[in-house]
C-alpha cells in the first residue's frame, strides 16, 4: 500500500498517510462506511449530488467539533443539491451522541472504523494513529474530484470559504 511520510502533521509531529493519493480530476473512489444506525453507506448512495467530504480525526476534539458544526450551519446555504459528509474513525454510537448534543442535523456523519475503506481509498489514513487526516474533498455531480484541501497541520481548521466556493462551482 502506498505511503506518504510527512504529508501532514499533528502538533508538529510528521505523520504517514496510507493509501493511494487522490488527485483533482480523478473519479472519486467508492467506499463503504457505516452511518449512525450501523447501516452501510457508499459514495454511490449520493447520485447526482455535489458532495463535500470532510475527513476529520475525531468529532470529540475541539477543531473537529468546530469544523463539523461550521459545515452544518453552512449546509443550509448550499441547498439540497449539495450533501456534506463528515467521516471519522469514531464509533457510530459516539457520532450519534455528538450530533444530538450539538444539534448537528444537516451534515451526515459516517464512521470508517470497520475497515478504514474510505481512509485507504482516499489516502488519508494516518498510519501511526489509525485516524483520518483533516482533509476536504469536493466532488461534482458525476463524482469527479474537483477540489482537495489536505490541512497541513491537523490541529488547524480548513479554509472554509475555499471549500464552500468549490462546492458552489460544481452546481
Amino acid at each position: 500500500m502506498e505511503e506518504r511520510h510527512g504529508a501532514t502533521t499533528m502538533h508538529g509531529m510528521p505523520l504517514t498517510l496510507v493509501g493511494r493519493e487522490v488527485k483533482i480530476g480523478d473519479p472519486a473512489p467508492d467506499f463503504e462506511v457505516v452511518n449512525n444506525d450501523l447501516a452501510p453507506v457508499k459514495l454511490s448512495n449520493f447520485k447526482d449530488q455535489v458532495i463535500v467530504i470532510s475527513a476529520v480525526p475525531s468529532l470529540d476534539t475541539p477543531v473537529c467539533d468546530l469544523e463539523t458544526r461550521r459545515f452544518n450551519s453552512e449546509a443550509a446555504n448550499l441547498g439540497n443539491d449539495v450533501v456534506i459528509l463528515t467521516i471519522s474513525m469514531d464509533l457510530p454510537f459516539a457520532q450519534k451522541r455528538w450530533c444530538g448534543a450539538n444539534g448537528v442535523d444537516r451534515v451526515v456523519t459516517l464512521s470508517d472504523h470497520r475497515e478504514a475503506a474510505f481512509g485507504t481509498a482516499y489516502g488519508v489514513l494516518i498510519k501511526e494513529l489509525r485516524l483520518l487526516a483533516r482533509c476536504i474533498f469536493v466532488l461534482d455531480r458525476q463524482h469527479r474530484v474537483r477540489y482537495i484541501q489536505l490541512v497541513a497541520e491537523a490541529s488547524n481548521e480548513p479554509d472554509y470559504e475555499a471549500v464552500l466556493q468549490a462546492a458552489r462551482d460544481c452546481l
